[in-house]
């Protein structure tokens, strides 16, 4: 294994995943703090998906450095630890605490951070995230439910879930190239915020992490990472996926994810006359709304061309109202464990294509589903591929989609791709 991952949530995972494949790596990706026993075979890279973004800080820090120590034992060269690109946090964590321990157990005071996804709008810029044209702080993840983002400056965010200094790498080095950028790292003190806003500037950071024990951003930051591998000859053959097959039979389309970008593709998917089914929350919680009236509703649509598509996004009005009955976790456990319960009942009936848009519901989903391992399959949008399990006797599709990911017409056209 050269490069062992570790993803703050599953959808970034998959996501990590793919950049990785079409870089001509041989990818597994896992689902959970793998056993000591694991066999993850002739993989080059192994991308361990947890579901810890928003759980306490002490024990995402737990599953990051149990899930680091099976990897370093399998030989890994490299870790990386992968969270959202538009830094899903708090001052309590995680990104600060997991990437402390993590340094911790290699024995390295220095990495960096670089959340930039350029191709999805999302770059920085003198230490300041901005998704499009917006700062971090004026989009909507300022109403995130669970880590509202109301500040662009990185150095500000990371240093509140730090004690180690925060610097920054600005834009003017990383253009000068990479041994520009490697003296830069070499004099910055604990985590150095990374300015990126482009692919080839991706690339250029890449190279010059060529040393490093550990590597922190968000998915696109690990484009130039396989090249070293390659560059010191340990990576020659490109796996790809072409033995991607997307089992036949019914599917689902689940949306737990309250983004905006979420809330567009549903009010999409409406116009392209795939029957919708809006749940809420609060039914719910009362019992008004049981997984068997979302089975009947499933039922009555089976001859339809495109299946069914049951979501609770909804704007942040009607978030705040539900959090403030049941309490903003219970909310969010609520809708998962519905949707879960729903996609594991018509896993049993015979389903095997599932599409969800949601970070924490597609990590409730795989789980309820049991594909603990998957194989990377087509890239639908950027970031967000079709993946296979790896059940040999009743193998799933499944398209999990982090919720500010995918074009209007992502459910559409992830649907169509195997239709």
């Amino acid at each position: 294994m050269l490069l062992g991952a570790i993803a703050d949530d599953l959808t970034g995972a998959t996501d990590l995943s793919l950049i990785l494949s079409r870089a001509g790596m041989s990818v597994i990706q896992v689902v959970g703090v793998p056993d000591e026993g694991a066999d993850f075979g002739n993989a080059d890279a192994v991308v361990v998906a947890l579901k810890s973004r928003t759980i306490p800080a002490a024990e995402a820090v737990e599953q990051s450095l149990a899930s680091a120590r099976v990897l370093r034992a399998r030989g890994a060269r490299q870790l990386y630890f992968k969270y959202c690109s538009t830094f899903d946090s708090t001052a309590e964590g995680n990104i600060g605490p997991v990437t402390d321990a993590l340094l911790d157990l290699i024995g390295e005071t220095r990495t960096v951070a670089c959340p930039a996804f350029p191709q999805n709008g999302r770059t920085v810029y003198q230490g300041h995230l901005f998704v499009g044209s917006q700062l971090l702080s004026d989009s909507p993840m300022k109403d995130h439910p669970l880590t509202p983002m109301r500040d662009a400056d990185l150095r500000r965010v990371l240093a509140a879930q730090t004690a180690r200094p925060v610097d920054l790498v600005a834009h003017a080095t990383v253009t000068q190239g990479v041994e520009a950028v490697a003296a830069a790292l070499a004099e910055a003190e604990g985590i150095a915020i990374t300015d990126a806003i482009c692919n080839a500037d991706l690339m250029t950071l890449g190279k010059a992490l060529a040393g490093y024990g550990l590597v922190t951003g968000g998915s696109a930051l690990a484009l130039g990472l396989p090249q070293n591998f390659r560059a010191a000859g340990l990576l020659a053959k490109d796996a790809g996926n072409a033995d991607f097959t997307a089992p036949k039979g019914p599917g689902i389309m689940l949306a737990g994810s309250c983004s905006a970008a979420t809330r567009q593709q549903v009010a999409r998917a409406e116009a392209n006359g795939i029957a919708t089914l809006a749940l809420d929350p609060l039914a719910i919680a009362s019992g008004e709304t049981r997984i068997e009236d979302a089975l009947a509703f499933v039922a009555a649509h089976a001859g339809d061309p495109r299946p069914p598509l049951l979501y609770s996004s909804a704007d942040p009005e009607a978030v705040a109202r539900a959090q403030e009955k049941l309490g903003r976790a219970q909310a969010g456990v609520v809708v998962e464990a519905f949707l879960s319960g729903v996609a594991r009942k018509l896993a049993e009936a015979g389903t095997r294509r599932f599409i969800v848009a949601g970070g924490e519901t597609s990590g409730a989903v795989v789980e309820a589903l049991g594909a603990m391992a998957v194989r990377i399959g087509p890239e639908i949008d950027p970031g967000v591929p079709w993946v296979v399990s790896t059940d040999p006797v009743a193998p799933m599709a499944l398209a999990l989609k982090s919720g500010n990911f995918g074009c209007e017409d992502f459910f559409a056209k992830a649907w169509d791709m195997l239709a």
